[in-house]
């Protein structure tokens, strides 16, 4: 599995990482050593989790498989911080100020039985507590050992760019990555923070890959999920709900996506990994499997090469028309500009 750099730090990250979401609820700690050794062994090293995920059970489950494998010095390990572990205790226990940031890291850490982790995320914005009080907390985090790299997740570009300006201003430690939201059917991250990732040399972290199983070719038009997957249990599943997700432009992604994995012989699954794995500024493609049989359908797209022809055609049929205001304006003044000069 080819590494790649975190942002533009020194530190080399597997091209897909192994999420822990499903650890504790959907996967078992069996499975879920399972999966953990499976994805070591196919030659990964970025394992993500969160606070949150079970109410800590998954950083439990984690911590007791890298004591078992002693595999701490060779696993990248990230987790997050911000929203309530277990029953919401009220606004202490909570959000990104300096007290919830010290307790949830020291809590993390002993949930996980590590002295320290490589890259603590904010698990999304917190619009009540100053971003100044917030960095410094994180920074504090990194001066004391604690935290090898700060990264950010589920920011609006404007809080991204706010947050990374801030740190830069006051000499606090600036995140190096951004985990969000990306694939074929969700690709808004591309009007805002793509381009940002680009210029401020963020490491993407594309989550939900394949859109909570709609790319991987077992949904049909006008067959709503039934059974043992995620749609299935759960129709309003968030951003990949059913009735958000059931229109024309994800019907024609997905017969494209189908089409493509027929003629190269491999999943769709595989080649959704691939496109994403692909895509500018992407350093690590987070799975998230049930099974380890999934799993390991998942990681042979790390040996998958797309043609030039089959990127086209997934950029095509899952292309987003471009809002008119900014995006439209902004690009035909960049593309009058660029002719101004004879560049292209």
């Amino acid at each position: 599995m080819e590494l790649r750099r975190l942002g533009q730090t020194g530190l080399f990250v597997s091209e897909l990482s192994l999420g822990t979401m499903t650890f504790g609820a959907e996967t078992d700690a069996d499975e879920a050593f399972r999966q953990c050794d499976a994805f070591v062994e196919a030659g990964g090293n970025l394992i993500d989790t969160a606070d949150v995920y079970s109410a800590g059970a998954s950083e439990e489950i984690v911590g007791r498989w890298l004591e078992r494998r002693g595999a701490r010095d060779d696993v990248v390990l990230a987790t997050k911080v911000n929203f309530p572990v277990g029953e919401d205790r009220g606004p202490n226990h909570r959000g990104l100020s300096r007290r919830y940031i010290h307790r949830a890291v020291r809590a993390g850490l002993a949930r996980l039985g590590v002295d320290d982790v490589d890259l603590l995320q904010v698990h999304a914005w917190d619009p009540l507590t100053p971003i100044d009080e917030t960095l410094e907390a994180l920074d504090e985090m990194v001066r004391g050992g604690l935290v090898a790299y700060v990264g950010i997740s589920n920011h609006a570009g404007w809080q991204l760019a706010t947050t990374i300006q801030r740190a830069r201003a006051q000499g606090l430690a600036v995140p190096v990555s951004l985990q969000a939201h990306y694939n074929l059917l969700g690709r808004e991250l591309e009007w805002e923070l793509l381009p940002l990732c680009e210029h401020e040399g963020l490491g993407l972290l594309p989550w939900s890959p394949l859109a909570g199983g709609w790319l991987t070719g077992k949904y049909r038009r006008a067959t709503q999920p039934e059974g043992a997957t995620r749609l299935g249990e759960d129709p309003q599943r968030g951003i990949e709900a059913w009735d958000r997700r059931n229109t024309e432009r994800t019907w024609q992604v997905v017969e494209t996506l189908v089409a493509v994995a027929e003629e190269l012989g491999t999943s769709p699954a595989q080649v959704a990994l691939r496109w994403v794995t692909d895509r500018p500024m992407v350093s690590s493609t987070i799975l998230g499997a049930r099974t380890t049989e999934q799993l390991a359908d998942n990681l042979a797209a790390a040996d998958l090469e797309l043609p030039d022809e089959a990127h086209a055609r997934l950029d095509e049929a899952s292309a987003l028309p471009t809002p008119d205001y900014p995006y439209g304006f902004l690009a035909e003044v960049e593309a009058a500009r660029r002719g101004g000069t004879g560049l292209a």
